[in-house]
């Protein structure tokens, strides 16, 4: 039985090419007109806080975060995140996850924001935004918009548009 030796790495541009086959792989062409992607398109991520997770020194999942003002608060997009078909149900994007929660927050992140599946990420201490709180560049369901509250009065301020920020 093969040993998997799986390390958690920050992302770094060597890894531009491997993740942009993972996201492929996971999402499909169509994952460029999606509303998260559109805020992507404002402006860079941010590579401090985003990161890989590598077996054997092959590539095999990532996340990325977005610094992003949305409504009066100063966040981070958390995504895409994904894994390799290989390696999936292993715990390795909780992992990732977790790991670019913790950093954002060490950061100064007021909250961690994305658009995704909430049976899996309200696990991971996620929270539903209000209903049609912020307004995206382009269609979301409003009730795949979560957040990590950092603060108490976090939900109070996700009011209004989320848009990239330096």
């Amino acid at each position: 039985m093969h040993k998997h030796d799986l390390v958690y790495l920050t992302e770094d541009a060597s890894h531009d090419a491997a993740i942009e086959l993972i996201n492929e792989e996971a999402f499909g062409p169509g994952r460029h007109t999606r509303a998260a992607a559109r805020i992507r398109e404002q402006g860079p991520h941010d590579r401090s806080l985003s990161f890989i997770c590598a077996d054997d020194g092959e590539t095999i999942a990532s996340v990325r975060m977005t610094p992003v003002q949305a409504g009066g608060v100063k966040a981070h997009l958390l995504g895409p995140l994904a894994v390799r078909p290989s390696h999936k149900s292993r715990g390795i994007g909780r992992e990732l996850v977790r790991i670019a929660v913790e950093a954002a927050k060490r950061r100064g992140s007021e909250a961690i924001i994305l658009v995704g599946d909430p049976p899996y990420y309200c696990q991971l201490g996620f929270e539903r935004v209000a209903h049609n709180a912020l307004n995206f560049p382009g269609p979301v369901d409003p009730a795949r918009v979560l957040v990590v509250p950092v603060s108490d009065d976090t939900h109070q301020r996700l009011k209004g548009s989320i848009s990239w920020r330096k």
